[in-house]
């Protein structure tokens, strides 16, 4: 394509401005249009960069989530670079405790680490007394998802791109096999081609197996003065703590199959809480200082949906699921590889839309 046609985006999550950043930096013109930036999916997260820890099968994802984390630190320092401001990558590591020792280590191939009883308490003293051993993850890691989208949103601003916020996309409208246009609830838009990043919400605007599922999250702060008490994440059975330097504890999270129901249950806290205060029970006098949710978009297989759809242009990058900020720098070049170039990686085969099948709408 030549850089002077003009690429519309459909969402305005790190999946959609992270695609934006890399297409107005090759030199296209770019619009991304959201519903509202608040409420992406990105904002929810707990920035775990967690591929090993959460035991990603060996294969094409896999094999993505790894390609995706090894990209982190030379994206973030592009990022920070850019704006002046800090994404909040660290690269602390990941520790999974179980309470109970697996019958054969040799059989886990996600394990760079085993710690037996006494190593992992000595790693991390204040875990709970029922910890029998864990796996500890060095090349893991984390980034404040909040600090990531803020240093994200202002790069994509400062490099050109227009983005629309409060434009909610009601229809893609297309002839043949080319997208015409998007009608939002307010105008309609035109551009030479279209990617559609829409994240939970992409099951509405096109038939791919895109749903919400939602996540309710918190947040405590450990007590101010004293040395940071948890110094890495921490992956537990149902539950994972993320700390941040600045002494708040994330907690999450929730998967409840409920569509778009918003709002914090006492259910969902509770569980979270129990399961937290077990693992690490010095949680328990910690304040509650944030509660909030968010719509994850999952596909039947976990796995993203990426690459060409039936229209020759508009570009699918949704279905993330749970891996959203890890694979945003991934992501990110695949399309814009294959918008540009007509690249067409393995991984964007494996993570085809066609998997599925695809029956169109008819032409509007």
């Amino acid at each position: 394509m030549s850089t002077t046609e003009t690429i519309l985006i459909v969402g305005g999550g790190v999946i959609g401005l992270s695609i934006a950043l890399e297409l107005r930096l090759r030199g296209a013109e770019v619009t991304v249009l959201s519903r509202d930036l608040q409420q992406a999916a990105g904002y929810a997260a707990a920035g775990m960069l967690a591929p090993q820890a959460e035991a990603i099968p060996p294969g094409p994802m896999l094999d993505l989530c790894l390609w995706s984390r090894s990209l982190y630190p030379g994206w973030i320092n592009k990022l920070e670079a850019m704006t002046g401001l800090t994404a909040g990558y660290w690269g602390c590591g990941i520790l999974a405790p179980v309470y109970d020792i697996p019958p054969s280590l040799d059989s886990d191939s996600r394990a760079a680490y085993w710690l037996d009883r006494h190593a992992i308490q000595h790693h991390e003293p204040s875990l709970s007394s029922e910890v029998m051993g864990g796996y500890w993850f060095p090349d893991d890691a984390q980034v404040d998802n909040r600090a990531l989208m803020r240093s994200l949103f202002t790069a994509v601003q400062d490099s050109g791109v227009t983005v629309q916020d409060g434009e909610t996309v009601v229809a893609l409208l297309h002839q043949g096999d080319r997208v015409t246009g998007v009608q939002t609830d307010r105008s309609t838009w035109q551009a030479d081609h279209y990617v559609l990043a829409a994240g939970a919400w992409s099951g509405d605007l096109l038939p791919v197996p895109v749903h919400p599922r939602k996540g309710q999250m918190l947040a405590v702060q450990a007590p101010t003065g004293k040395t940071l008490s948890l110094k890495q994440v921490l992956f537990g059975s149902e539950i994972y703590l993320v700390p941040r330097r600045d002494g708040r504890i994330i907690v999450g999270a929730t998967s409840e199959a409920v569509g778009f129901t918003p709002g914090n249950t006492a259910a969902g806290v509770r569980s979270l809480l129990e399961r937290a205060i077990r693992l690490y029970p010095v949680l328990e006098t910690y304040p509650i200082q944030e509660l909030w949710w968010g719509f994850r978009p999952i596909t039947p297989d976990e796995a993203p949906i990426l690459g060409f759809s039936p229209y020759q242009n508009l570009a699918l990058a949704t279905g993330h699921y749970r891996n959203g900020i890890l694979l945003a720098p991934a992501t990110a070049l695949l399309i814009a590889d294959m918008i540009f170039a007509g690249k067409t990686s393995p991984l964007l085969a494996h993570h085809c839309h066609t998997r599925f099948g695809f029956k169109e709408h008819e032409s509007t």
